[in-house]
């Protein structure tokens, strides 16, 4: 079902939050912003490891918030947006403990930016933090069988070319089909050709049809990809929603399982900082993400219980995200499909 307009929901602490967050953007202070909705996070039963390298060559580290006591839980690997040029993963520690609050242990790393490198580079950095956490998941409590990637604007374009184009996660002897999804928060997936006016992505991205192509991960699904979600607010202005709509017919068009989401009058900071407590009531980002998980587990991860005593016990365990399947009606009632 499409979840009500979030104007349906009066409530004026957010929209102070969303008012203080534009304000705080337009004057460049992104630390601040950023640390009040840390501020707000969530560390009961949630066990943070902070500065894990994981690319000694340039000094490339991640965050780790885990589940206190998880087991076999999922793992979701989440890319920060920025433009491609600005960015660092200790903005998005309330991402990271949503997720770990709810029984999913998140990865959170950095990765090289424009111009220091292009769009070669930060995928390098971008596949190795997936291997990395598929590597080590069980190290944290979690299962590398059901392990998802996620991300928001250029973000989610990142997460999206790692579950489509199969080149780089390749050195790493993985698939885009071994992952168990992607969510994608107001992703970058279709977005050519370039305008000239954009200089930073031409540069990181390229001048020609062919160079451009490559950026697209609507041009990359072939029937191979995992399961996705596209989350989308339609007062986006930043990353366009026909981004999400075109990736969601991509799919459908190869029979893939894809759910896109399109919630009215939301804009694109917004969708993502509804992940955070303060704005939680208003969008529903991360109950849907939490939703698209815990509906696919990976053919790797452990197997669902039948119902019972059993199955429930598991459900209802510390740190344990349950890997069970709703009936198809459900799954179907859910699901939000493009024109």
């Amino acid at each position: 079902m499409t979840p009500p307009p979030p104007t349906a929901r009066p409530a004026r602490f957010p929209l102070a939050c969303l008012l203080t967050a534009a304000c705080l953007l337009l004057a460049g202070c992104e630390s601040a912003l950023f640390a009040g909705f840390n501020s707000a996070d969530e560390h009961h039963g949630v066990a943070p490891q902070r500065d894990i390298v994981f690319e000694p060559e340039h000094r490339l580290a991640l965050d780790v918030y885990a589940p206190r006591h998880a087991e076999h839980a999922p793992v979701v690997v989440f890319f920060y947006g920025g433009s491609w040029v600005r960015g660092e993963r200790a903005w998005y520690r309330f991402v990271g403990t949503a997720l770990a609050a709810h029984g999913v242990v998140a990865v959170i790393p950095d990765y090289r930016k424009y111009p220091k490198v292009k769009m070669d580079g930060f995928m390098r950095d971008a596949a190795r933090a997936v291997a990395w956490a598929h590597d080590h998941a069980g190290d944290y409590g979690g299962d590398a069988g059901d392990l998802f990637v996620m991300g928001h604007s250029a973000g989610g374009q990142i997460a999206a070319l790692l579950a489509t184009d199969p080149q780089w996660l390749a050195p790493y002897r993985l698939r885009p089909r071994d992952l168990a999804g992607f969510v994608g928060l107001a992703g970058c997936y279709d977005f050519m050709p370039i305008p000239a006016r954009e200089h930073d992505m031409l540069g990181m991205f390229g001048r020609t049809p062919a160079e451009q192509e490559r950026a697209q991960p609507v041009r990359f699904v072939r029937g191979a990809e995992p399961p996705m979600l596209l989350l989308q607010g339609t007062a986006d202005h930043e990353v366009e929603p026909s981004n999400a709509r075109s990736l969601a017919r991509a799919m459908r068009g190869r029979r893939e399982d894809v759910t896109l989401k399109l919630y009215p009058h939301v804009g694109h900071l917004s969708l993502l900082f509804a992940v955070a407590r303060p704005l939680r009531r208003r969008v529903p980002t991360l109950a849907d993400s939490l939703t698209f998980i815990r509906a696919h587990p990976h053919a790797g991860a452990a197997p669902a219980l039948p119902d019972g005593p059993a199955r429930n016990a598991r459900a209802a365990a510390p740190g344990r995200l349950a890997a069970t399947r709703p009936p198809a009606s459900s799954r179907q009632a859910a699901r939000e499909h493009a024109g």
